[in-house]
């Protein structure tokens, strides 16, 4: 059996590619488990510093496999797989090959990152259904302007991904031509960061606006001082001072 998820590395960078095409890359139970397993492994290689999370096939997710849902099959364990990314450590960049739509909107907003081409298309589908984006909201709503997410999750209205990009739920559309060359802007920028600062600082736009100004500044004071006393940080500015590379790029 072929399987539904592929992985490929190179200088760093773990590209981890859903491959169902024939449902248009739903979150059948066999690919949620076949891509947290995936996950699972490029977080623990100490050789992965970046994910990209793409799709094979003209989609990059359909959301739910409704087959499986409507023969009464236990649902996968989508809310695992959200916050495994949500929770990673090394950042997670989503490479849109093409529409998301319901449940695959989930793994986008999980992602630290995410690039679509100008053509794709998004919806949050479930009230046509007769369903709700219960789930997603949990990380949709972290990233979307709620004026937005209110409209679209209760229209169920196709929108593109200029309008996505307004809106928060991607960061960058771009002609199809540039999707590649977008990604690996990223990709490259993402590397030359240190990877414990990265993992702390992709924390703190979540952690942050709930804290009080007085409270805010006093942990990100103590924050800052043992930063600038990390073995990273004097790597990183003897390295500047130097002027080479630190030796955490690849």
């Amino acid at each position: 059996m072929d399987p539904l998820v592929r992985v490929a590395g190179d200088g760093g960078v773990a590209t981890i590619t859903l491959d169902s095409p024939r449902n248009r890359n739903a979150l059948s139970r066999r690919l949620v488990t076949e891509l947290h397993e995936a996950l699972t492994t490029a977080l623990g290689d100490e050789g992965v510093r970046v994910v990209v999370l793409t799709g094979a096939g003209t989609v990059f997710c359909a959301g739910a496999d409704l087959k499986e849902q409507s023969a009464g099959e236990p649902p996968p364990d989508v809310p695992g797989l959200v916050r495994l990314i949500w929770d990673s450590p090394k950042p997670v960049v989503a490479r849109l090959n093409g529409p998301a739509r319901a449940g695959g909107l989930g793994l986008v907003t999980a992602c630290d990152l995410a690039v679509a081409p100008d053509t794709a298309t998004f919806a949050f589908t479930e009230v046509r259904l007769g369903v709700v984006p219960a789930m997603i909201a949990v990380t949709c709503l972290r990233r979307m302007d709620p004026r937005a997410a209110a409209e679209y999750f209760l229209t169920g209205e196709v929108f593109d991904a200029r309008r996505a990009q307004e809106i928060g739920l991607i960061n960058r559309a771009v002609p199809a031509g540039e999707l590649d060359a977008a990604v690996a802007h990223y990709t490259g920028m993402l590397l030359r960061g240190a990877p414990e600062a990265l993992a702390i600082a992709k924390r703190l736009p979540r952690t942050v606006p709930a804290m009080d100004v007085e409270e805010g500044l006093a942990r990100m004071a103590e924050l800052s001082a043992e930063r600038f006393g990390s073995d990273e940080a004097r790597e990183g500015i003897a390295a500047f001072l130097e002027k080479r590379d630190p030796r955490w790029i690849p």
